[in-house]
């Protein structure tokens, strides 16, 4: 860890009340939320808010606005919530004739270092408040309830539901985690200790769960030496004998000179794609300051990319992490320019 990422202690026996997280480790990602509440009223003032003639004029309209403030100003209200810089903010208000209550929807998005679920919720809750203050007139007996989070997603955690469901529509719109679905995938991880049986290999294990989260249909996975003759031939035998979409060889990515496996793509590969090693560098930098020794890369060997990945297991997560929002959707782009099995 760098000397600039060590708190300062401050000398006093007394510890403090309350501490902002750290997130300055924590990579951007997208970020999405959407939380609900509901308000409850009488069959008059509902009648007089569908109809738009309560006497301080559209409530709903201005309880949109006033949903998007208060999403807005949550970082004021919440004094542990981190300043973020919102992308968007939505208000929708569903009308329910049978109990004559107003459901107000909320969704919240950021590309940030943590979640935007509070601003979800600040922002039903104030378009809420925004209409009870415009009713209360009409009719003071209002209730508001049932305030909760649907749906967060991004971040290590991915795709947090409400257990106590959600409606159809907003579940039609989530991703269903499945980004290889149909995919072949194979694996190699590259260690000298782990093929000897010095060490339990780590990274494998990882990379098997992950693939197969994703849905991917494991062909093949092998834990070799650092020895680049082995390399390539495990490389080549892979892909000719079961042509992968994605094969992920984990390891010996580093300067060290048993570090071969990006030599060894370079020499088989039709042509390299050095951008995803580009991307995973700059990325894993909010992990690592050490990033950029890295010689992550990757390459296409007949129909199959190829990925170096780094070999330690925490890296193999964070590198995935970086990739599996789009890696899918590359696969099928590949596809496409000609390399089908």
């Amino acid at each position: 860890m760098s000397k600039q990422d060590n708190m300062i202690e401050f000398p006093t026996a007394n510890e403090p009340h309350f501490k902002m997280i750290d997130v300055g480790r924590k990579r951007p990602t997208r970020r999405r939320a959407v939380a609900v509440g509901t308000i409850t009223m009488g069959a008059e003032a509902f009648e007089h808010l569908k109809n738009g003639t309560l006497p301080k004029g559209d409530v709903l309209a201005l309880a949109e606005a006033a949903g998007i403030t208060g999403a807005k100003k949550t970082p004021e209200l919440l004094p542990m919530c981190h300043t973020l810089p919102l992308d968007q903010v939505t208000i929708h208000c569903a009308l329910n004739e049978e109990d004559h209550s107003v459901s107000v929807y909320c969704q919240a998005v950021a590309f940030a270092k943590t979640g935007v679920e509070m601003e979800a919720l600040t922002g039903a809750s104030n378009a809420l408040l925004t209409i009870w203050d415009l009713t209360k007139g009409v009719d003071p007996d209002l209730e508001i309830g049932a305030v909760r989070l649907l749906v967060k997603t991004g971040g290590k955690s991915g795709v947090y539901t409400n257990p106590n469901g959600i409606p159809d529509w907003l579940a039609a719109q989530l991703p269903d985690g499945q980004s290889l679905k149909g995919k072949r995938a194979a694996f190699l991880v590259m260690s000298d200790r782990a093929a000897s049986g010095e060490y339990e290999d780590k990274s494998g294990p990882i990379l098997k769960a992950l693939l197969e989260g994703a849905g991917a249909d494991i062909v093949d996975h092998s834990v070799i030496p650092d020895d680049a003759e082995t390399i390539e031939t495990h490389i080549r035998s892979i892909c000719n004998a079961h042509k992968p979409d994605l094969l992920i060889a984990s390891g010996g990515t580093g300067p060290g000179p048993r570090d071969v496996t990006p030599d060894v793509l370079e020499q088989i590969s039709d042509r390299m794609l050095d951008g995803l090693g580009d991307v995973l560098r700059t990325e894993s930098l909010h992990f690592t300051d050490t990033a950029w020794l890295s010689r992550m890369t990757a390459g296409m060997v007949g129909s199959t990319l190829v990925i170096a990945f780094p070999g330690s297991p925490k890296a193999v997560k964070e590198c995935w992490d970086i990739l599996e929002p789009f890696l899918g959707d590359a696969l099928n782009k590949i596809a496409k320019q000609g390399f089908g099995a």
